[in-house]
């Protein structure tokens, strides 16, 4: 795909993401692996408003190229593309059930997310909760890495992020995991019927 398609595609989602709620004012982030670079929202750009010359181009080392001033999340999304060599896209939002489940005490930090349905085990997986970091600290990097491989993260009192081969999947599985943690916090407390592990197994990969 040409830098012109996903940088049209950066502004896309970001704009569908925003009008339906799942991130607002200047939250969340949207970045995408390049053959001579990556593509980063900016900071304190709202995703509903993306203009696509202004996203930020960086090199391979990280150095800027062009656009504006990159998001301070660059630690995260480096740390996922780092350790997930796969991963062509990573969208980090702040999306309300989703952050509400990385604030909960008593979730399984190897695995938040029961398996309640098929689709959130087929585009997210295992959601691994790491602890809280400040935003855009470098504290996230060993974090991360160490909940490779999985896809999907909550990062403790902040919110989701997901990676994929590439932006639609990547959306798309953040917004399966959004959905997801809608059904678990809505049934919380209730004798909730889960897939069982000869289920799962079915369901993913050979």
């Amino acid at each position: 795909m040409s830098e012109a398609a996903i940088r049209a595609g950066i502004v896309k989602w970001g704009r569908s993401m925003f009008e339906r709620g799942l991130t607002g004012g200047s939250s969340g982030n949207i970045s995408a692996r390049l053959d001579d670079g990556y593509i980063f929202t900016p900071t304190n750009s709202c995703l509903g408003f993306l203009d696509p010359d202004r996203l930020s181009k960086l090199d391979l080392n990280g150095d800027p190229v062009s656009g504006d001033k990159p998001t301070k999340e660059l630690p995260l999304h480096f740390s996922f593309y780092e350790s997930r060599p796969s991963a062509r896209a990573v969208v980090h939002l702040h999306s309300t059930y989703a952050t509400a489940l990385s604030c909960l005490a008593d979730v399984d930090p190897e695995d938040a997310l029961p398996p309640m349905t098929p689709y959130v085990v087929m585009r997210v997986g295992r959601v691994p909760v790491v602890p809280y970091t400040r935003p855009g600290s470098s504290d996230v990097i060993t974090l991360i890495k160490g909940t490779a491989p999985s896809a999907a993260v909550l990062l403790g009192n902040h919110g989701p992020v997901v990676s994929a081969g590439d932006l639609d999947r990547a959306v798309f599985a953040i917004e399966e995991l959004e959905e997801a943690a809608r059904l678990a916090m809505i049934t919380r407390g209730l004798a909730v019927r889960y897939l069982d592990a000869a289920q799962v197994a079915e369901l993913k990969p050979s």
